[in-house]
């Protein structure tokens, strides 16, 4: 059992023992604190507030817009919905910030505050320090019973949500129709099998099969759409001689397609393709992190344009964005963003964009898959003793290629002509991550292994 609590937000395991876990002390403890925070940016207290579709939903919902009411918050509850539908909400209702309930790919047993500012973006480091701060630190003055806030429901977001894309002049509706696509959606028991289905319906998809329907949290396998993930969905899309198949994570905020023959178009190929159709017909720049595959620097100068990488994670995404104007940008983990939309992964925008694109192009998923550079990114880990002083290990790992381009912004990211490899330790685990990416798998694996070896020698001369 776990409870994580970052400048993000806060996750956690439902149930168990205060501090430890993610229990009603603890939701009330930290939405008391981003009530708080919402309070010291102006004197807007309206907040929204969606979860997706897990057991504990209901209830981590009841608590936090109990708490926001009883610090004078007037909160708006979308109910069941999607990560980028709350992002969208926060901006469309001029909100001091939103609170989104999920734990994302996450198993059943954890729930999380994802935090938003007025933005609809989520909160940058220096105010989730404040956040986890006064937490710990201040005792809360609650509303007198003349000054609670309020709670209104509205389940309209996801199909306003859905509008807002199909008035997305890149998005074809008429193209996507004339295709007669037959598709397969992997909905995870979460909310995409109420947002994706919708969204298909309304692009002129009729022919959907949704399998893990039922939206109740169970979730039929890991949640993450990873291929060992996706088996059911692969089989589904054979069996049914599909177009195409979909699976995004409890939140719809990451995507990930099944080629037609039932082979895995790849889900860091998602942000690709997306990006080769926006940047056909949108000149511009894109960004990824930098543990994301080439491929997107490869497509972006096909096109004209010119590809910078990121910090890892949404938000360091998001800022190097704004920095370079991007017209397209996310992760390699199937995360999509589209800027014009709102600065957030946005899974059902990624769906329009590639089914726009896949009807254009006028053949299978499985060929257009075949038009982007094939490379291989390899993933590894080190586990790390209390004694070693990361930063002096990675010195000397970027003194020992010292003659190969660097970047530190993010850890340690090594090229070594067109393959690459990036170190970087984990928030959560005294681990250093360890990503390697080559045009073989065999030499991709291998590039991590010669500076796994670099470091476990450090590592031992250090002893």
């Amino acid at each position: 059992m776990a409870l994580i609590k970052s400048i993000s937000g806060i996750r956690g395991t439902i149930g168990g023992k205060a501090g430890n876990c993610l229990t009603p002390i603890d939701i009330v403890k930290f939405t008391t604190a981003y009530g708080a925070w919402i309070n010291e940016q102006s004197e807007n207290k309206k907040i929204i507030v969606g979860r997706d579709g897990r057991i504990s939903g209901s209830m981590v919902r009841d608590l936090i817009c109990a708490t926001l009411q009883s610090i004078g918050c007037q909160v708006i509850d979308l109910g069941l919905s999607t990560t980028p539908t709350v992002e969208m909400a926060v901006k469309a209702e001029n909100a001091a910030g939103g609170i989104i309930i999920t734990a994302s790919h996450n198993p059943k047993e954890w729930n999380a505050l994802k935090l938003l500012n007025s933005n609809g973006e989520f909160i940058n480091a220096a105010d989730g320090q404040w956040i986890l701060d006064y937490a710990e630190k201040k005792e809360h003055i609650y509303s007198e019973v003349n000054k609670l806030g309020t709670v209104t429901f509205d389940n309209t977001y996801i199909q306003k949500h859905i509008d807002i894309i199909l008035a997305h002049p890149l998005v074809d509706v008429e193209a996507i129709a004339k295709k007669k696509f037959k598709i397969v959606v992997d909905a995870i028991n979460s909310t995409g099998a109420i947002s994706v289905p919708q969204l298909l319906n309304a692009l002129g998809v009729n022919d959907v099969t949704v399998i893990n329907e039922e939206v109740n949290g169970k979730f039929a396998h890991n949640p993450e759409p990873l291929p060992e993930n996706l088996i059911e969905l692969c089989s589904t899309v054979k069996k049914k001689n599909a177009s195409l198949g979909i699976a995004v994570d409890p939140d719809v905020d990451r995507l990930c397609f099944v080629c037609d023959d039932g082979s895995l178009f790849g889900e860091e190929y998602t942000l690709v393709a997306i990006a080769d159709y926006v940047l056909a017909n949108k000149k511009g720049n894109t960004v990824s992190n930098m543990s994301s595959t080439r491929a997107l620097r490869d497509v972006t100068e096909k096109h004209g344009g010119k590809y910078y990488p990121s910090a890892v994670g949404e938000v360091n995404v998001v800022k190097k964005m704004k920095e370079v104007y991007a017209v397209i940008g996310g992760e390699g983990n199937g995360g999509i963003i589209v800027p014009e939309l709102h600065y957030g992964r946005d899974a059902l925008i990624g769906i329009a964009l590639f089914l726009t694109h896949l009807a254009k192009f006028g053949k299978t998923a499985l060929t257009l898959r075949g038009t982007y550079p094939n490379y291989f990114i390899s993933k590894n880990k080190i586990e790390l003793s209390d004694e070693i002083d990361v930063k002096l290990l990675f010195e000397e790992i970027k003194n020992k290629y010292k003659k190969q381009p660097i970047n530190t912004e993010d850890g340690l990211k090594i090229e070594f002509d067109n393959d690459w490899v990036h170190l970087r330790t984990s928030n959560t685990e005294p681990i250093i991550r360890i990503y390697s990416e080559s045009g073989t798998e065999t030499t991709a694996n291998n590039i991590a292994k010669r500076i796994m070896a670099d470091i476990k020698e450090l590592m031992q001369n250090k002893k």
